[in-house]
């Protein structure tokens, strides 16, 4: 069984330092926030194909990109194995799902981004896939394999259409977000997919850049292919344990923050709060979660974690992949005894015992 688990990892070279690894049959791949199926519930499902990021954005939640100080490991998911996990949630959930691609870096560092999406549209359980990008990557050529492949919509996360700003929020001083505006106009002007913004305010730096976006959102008809009230979902700057923080800013209260929406949508006249119904959402049964919190997991390490002082192990039976914390030494394809510490959405945090 070790043997067995330890052929679904392969190493693939570094990234910054970081030892990169790509995760394959039989590694399961429900379990993990970094990679694989997430599900909370909705007809909604989240699918990360990769950790990897060109960016280091100044209020990133998850620390990616080159500047990341807590992650000693990267991962790629084979998208032949991630697709037929892909395929299975949307069984149980009854079939049209919508897949995001999104992650805790940037999905299209994925070499083979196309064919996962030509997978899973093409299994007749999906019925949208939509990819959540910064844009650093994305170019027209990439657009259109991923238009004929059947992607459905894009959301952009440009946060500023200053170049000088958009590159500092980004960490990346290579970043011009009039050029992923321009590949994002070609989109709606040569493809059947959809574009929408989805910018990051941070207060006290690019409350005013939303005002443009909205403006080239208007013009532009973003939103208008999916039937969305709007071309624009702003998010909620947020601190996490994990992520980076603004120097001199604080997050503000979700009362502040819609306040905030309101006021930009009288001055503006343009919808920016919506109901998750009006977007295509609906509560969907979730998965069983197999491990209750306190219960004790015989497991298999299969190798490093994602975070510095983890280890990744599998359970057993192979239906969950775990963050493990409390021994970060231990030997890939040991069998250790783990206590589950987190298991809210099917996303485990384990301690291994002695």
């Amino acid at each position: 069984m070790s043997e067995e688990v330890l052929r679904g990892v392969r190493r693939l070279g570094l990234f910054h330092g970081r030892q990169v690894y790509e995760l394959g049959e039989p590694v399961p791949l429900i379990g993990h926030i970094a990679f694989g199926v997430l599900d909370r519930g909705t007809n909604v499902t989240q699918v990360r194909p990769s950790t990897l990021c060109y960016h280091s954005c100044i209020f990133c939640s998850v620390d990616a990109g080159p500047a990341s100080r807590t992650r000693q490991s990267e991962f790629l998911v084979n998208v032949r194995w991630l697709a037929r996990w892909v395929i299975e949630v949307a069984k149980l959930k009854g079939g049209d799902v919508e897949v995001l691609l999104d992650g805790v870096g940037e999905p299209i560092t994925h070499p083979e981004l196309p064919k996962l999406v030509e997978l899973v549209k093409g299994s007749g359980l999906v019925g949208r896939v939509a990819l959540e990008t910064h844009g650093g990557g994305l170019t027209e050529e990439l657009a259109l394999r991923l238009w004929r492949a059947g992607l459905d919509r894009v959301n952009l996360s440009v946060d500023a259409v200053s170049r000088e700003l958009a590159a500092r929020l980004a960490g990346a001083g290579w970043y011009d977000p009039q050029r992923v505006l321009r590949v994002a106009e070609w989109i709606l002007e040569n493809t059947g997919m959809d574009v929408v913004l989805t910018p990051v305010v941070v207060p006290g730096w690019n409350e005013e850049e939303v005002r443009a976006l909205i403006e080239w959102a208007r013009r532009h008809g973003a939103g208008s292919r999916s039937g969305w009230p709007t071309g624009v979902l702003v998010q909620k700057y947020e601190v996490h344990k994990y992520g980076r923080r603004v120097p001199g800013v604080r997050s503000w209260s979700w009362r502040a923050f819609y306040s905030w929406l309101r006021k930009l949508e009288r001055e503006t006249g343009y919808r920016l709060i919506v109901e998750p119904e009006e977007i295509g959402m609906e509560r969907r049964p979730k998965l069983d979660t197999p491990y209750r919190v306190g219960e004790r997991v015989r497991a298999i390490v299969v190798g490093s974690g994602w975070h510095r002082g983890e280890v990744l192990v599998v359970d057993q039976r192979l239906t969950r992949v775990m963050a493990a914390v409390g021994s970060p030494e231990q030997t890939p394809g040991r069998r250790v005894t783990a206590t589950v510490l987190e298991n809210e959405d099917n996303i485990y945090v384990v301690r291994i015992e002695g």
